[in-house]
């Protein structure tokens, strides 16, 4: 098939636009792939829809390998079946909700676990019909408070999401596995580069989950990984908890002054002066207000004691306390709080603890799991200027529970004893869970098994960013001129590029891009009259087919030049020859 540049619905830009922060962004607008509508919202152009339904193709492809059938379901959907599973409530303010004209509540769906179950429920009895996976390819919504990156973290995305249905455990597992190996096909096939990490399930549920992460300086999730093949994201790491201390003959906790101290390095100064032994960070322990408002719009802070020389990490956080919303608290905290010192604060005081549900505060404190018992810290005494040391864990003060809420490092110990862990970026590009039967007992999936009883069917969900996929793939397949997409996913297989003021170059390039179709190649063909050589150039190198054929000055003779913009390598060759290597 030829398309005509000269008819085809694009205008390149010469400029960045204005908003762009990433090379992807920059350049799929500027190439007249995309077009921004509002933030975190774009229109796919006609070169845009050709790269994606590339992309597609590769997963229709590996997923009816898999064993998988496609299905389509509405973006919009009622309200009943997520408040059935509680996610109507559990997603807060990143799902969109609007009502119809008569009241009801509906909303634009960022996942389809409950379609996909009531579907299945609706059409299945036996265990007999199963093992079944099914999937689909469509957009998804979530309002998220900061789109950025262009397609790589917007508020409206196209998604391959698949959902398996299996009437035992072993079922299962075998389902998993096989959409995990389609994955892997799948990131093969597109030249992408992925980690495979363990991670937390959020709001999906389930008992096992891993993402396929695209290891990249920009990607906007951080992984650990060991040299003994561990391998997780940073809200799925849990700390090698260290072994108890003993406490008895432990001397006990000394209050000293302290005045401007209220960073952990001035304390660690003032103790280094003022104590008979050195102090580091490490010895301190510091605690984070945290502000927490529940499902049902309930407010309630919350302290977290973490050594003072690491840092809350947000995503951790959020995690720990899912699905509660996270924040910092603030001044109208402190002041309903007096007891809180802000810059001294700590689980204990002279007069009696401080923290937890049954201290003078009522307020709850959790622990980082490296305060086990025995541990001695040097930490606020809840009294201005003063600090306390010889505090220990387990004796002077107790935790409501632990949380995985700080900042993990490289040189940290892997859970599973496999060494050290690195820390590198990663962008999601895949996501495979174990959901097991939290949807099908919420929604009532049942069938009858082997011998005639009900049983509640269990469930694997797995899903594909299909345009951060191609957003990816574009941040990585770039130079200073423009896009270089990989063969799998171009929009056309060739760009042929005819140039000169006579007629010799145009008519040896129809006769050329005739062949190539007849060779079943894709070709663009920039067949614009009166626009110079420079112009042309210009857009077949930010528009990025990686092979380019230009008809021009040697034309007479029969020549055409070969590009290749992977390689840079240029090569002049008979048209003959050029048709015959193209569609090898």
């Amino acid at each position: 098939m030829v398309t005509r540049l000269s008819q085809l619905f694009v205008r390149t830009l010469r400029e960045d636009p204005a908003e762009a922060e990433v090379a992807s962004h920059k350049l799929l607008v500027r190439a007249g792939y995309i077009r921004r509508q509002a933030a975190g919202i774009f229109a796919w152009l006609p070169l845009g829809l050709r790269v994606k339904a590339r992309i597609e193709q590769i997963i229709r492809e590996e997923m009816t390998a898999a064993g998988a059938q496609e299905v389509h379901f509405p973006a919009l959907m009622p309200r009943e079946p997520y408040q059935a599973t509680g996610r109507w409530d559990e997603y807060g303010e990143q799902l969109f909700r609007l009502q119809d004209r008569k009241g009801g509540d509906y909303l634009l769906a960022p996942t389809h676990e409950e379609a996909f179950t009531l579907l299945v429920k609706d059409l299945y009895s036996s265990y007999k019909d199963l093992p079944l996976t099914i999937y689909q390819i469509q957009d998804k919504y979530r309002d998220e408070a900061r789109p950025r990156a262009g397609l790589l973290r917007g508020r409206e995305f196209t998604m391959k999401d698949a959902y398996s249905f299996d009437h035992t455990d072993a079922g299962l597992e075998r389902s998993y596995m096989a959409q995990r190996d389609a994955y892997e096909r799948i990131f093969q096939r597109l030249g992408l580069e992925y980690a495979i990490v363990q991670a937390d399930a959020g709001a999906m549920g389930g008992s096992r989950s891993e993402e396929f992460l695209h290891p990249t300086p920009v990607g906007e999730d951080t992984f650990v990984r060991s040299d003994g093949g561990y391998a997780a994201n940073v809200e799925a790491f849990t700390t090698l908890v260290p072994e108890a201390l003993p406490i008895e003959g432990l001397p006990e906790p000394v209050v000293f002054d302290s005045p401007g101290t209220t960073t952990i390095q001035t304390l660690v100064d003032h103790s280094n002066a003022v104590l008979d032994r050195e102090v580091t960070a490490a010895d301190t322990l510091k605690n984070v207000v945290l502000r927490l408002t529940h499902l049902d719009g309930t407010r309630e802070l919350v302290v977290v004691g973490i050594p003072g020389d690491r840092d809350i990490d947000d995503k951790r956080v959020e995690v720990a306390f899912a699905p509660a919303e996270v924040e910092a608290a603030n001044e109208e905290d402190f002041a309903a709080n007096p007891l809180l010192v802000r810059g001294y604060i700590g689980p204990w005081s002279e007069t009696g603890p401080i923290l937890g549900e049954d201290s003078a505060t009522g307020i709850r404190y959790f622990l980082d799991p490296r305060v086990v018992d025995g541990t001695s810290w040097i930490t606020g005494a809840n009294a201005l200027d003063k600090h306390v040391h010889g505090l220990v864990a387990g004796r002077d003060f107790t935790a409501d529970g632990f949380v995985e809420a700080a900042t993990v490092r490289a040189g940290d110990p892997a859970p599973d004893g496999s060494g050290p862990v690195s820390l590198a970026r990663g962008m999601e590009l895949g996501h495979v869970f174990q959901l097991g039967r939290k949807y099908a007992e919420a929604l009532g999936l049942k069938v009858l098994d082997e011998n005639g009883k009900l049983v509640t069917v269990t469930m694997g969900s797995y899903g594909i960013g299909v345009t951060r996929i191609l957003a990816t793939i574009a941040e990585l397949s770039n130079d200073d001129k423009g896009l270089i997409w990989p063969e799998a996913v171009a929009p056309f297989d060739v760009h042929v590029v005819a140039t000169g003021k006579g007629q010799e170059a145009f008519e040896l390039a129809e006769k050329l891009v005739a062949d190539l179709e007849g060779a079943r190649l894709d070709v663009l063909y920039d067949d614009r009259a009166k626009v110079s050589p420079g112009v042309k150039f210009g857009d077949a190198e930010l528009i990025g087919v990686p092979k380019l054929v230009v008809v021009g000055r040697s034309a007479a003779d029969g020549l055409v030049e070969l590009w290749d913009r992977r390689s840079g390598e240029r090569e002049v060759v008979p048209v003959a020859e050029a048709v015959a290597r193209l569609s090898a």
